[in-house]
Formats: structure tokens, sequence, C-alpha cells
């Protein structure tokens, strides 16, 4: 994908989002790996502590990395929350290039996410 096609898909990716829910600003990505994270939790709650905001993030970082085979789904713990399993360790070089990768992903399951929507 160039450069500018990352962009463009990003920004769509981003207004998608900020529309969902309402919101004056666009997202960053935190924010939509947030969303990821609630998303794959299955449910939503009117507020989570910090650490169950990381864990939220971590679960979205997992899942888009689930794409490329790096980690994979390990079950549901008690309360529901997905694990994920590592696989294999990320080879990105620098702050710059996980962001690149995870913007990709985040596309990549927003497409997914979409179609699911479309064939319903």
């Amino acid at each position: 994908m160039e450069e500018w096609e990352l962009d463009f898909e990003w920004l769509q990716v981003r207004h998608q989002v900020k529309e969902a829910f309402g919101r004056d600003s666009l997202p960053g990505l935190n924010a939509v790996l947030f969303l990821i994270g609630i998303q794959e939790l299955g449910h939503f709650q009117d507020s989570f502590t910090k650490e169950e905001k990381q864990d939220l993030m971590h679960i979205a970082v997992c899942r888009l990395l689930s794409y490329d085979g790096y980690y994979e789904f390990a079950g549901r713990d008690a309360d529901g929350w997905p694990h994920y399993k590592m696989v294999k360790p990320v080879r990105t070089q620098g702050v710059e290039e996980q962001e690149k990768l995870l913007k990709i992903k985040a596309i990549q399951y927003f497409r997914e996410l979409e179609a699911e929507r479309e064939g319903e």
C-alpha cells in the first residue's frame, strides 16, 4: 500500500469512527485501538479503569496482528475477556513502523466489519 493510499484510507476509518460516536474531532490511533478492543470484548460499559483501557488496547493490537499470524486467539477468561497467545515476535523497526502496521491492520479490520454488515 502506497503512503497516499494509507493516509486516505486511515482518514476514512477515522471519519467512520468519528461519525459513529458523534465526536467533534477525528480520533487518533489510540482511540481507534480502544474502540476495536471494546468491539472484541463484545460489550460496552459506562466506564473502564485505566488498567482495563490498557487491556482493551492490548486486545485490539493482538487482534489486528493476528491477521499476519503474530498472535492467535486463545479463548476467553471467566469474565469474558478475550486472550491471545503470541505465535511469533513482531519485527518492526521503531514507533513509526509499528504505527503504520497498526493503521494498515485497522483499515483491514474496519473493511471486514463493513463487509459483515453488508452481508447481513
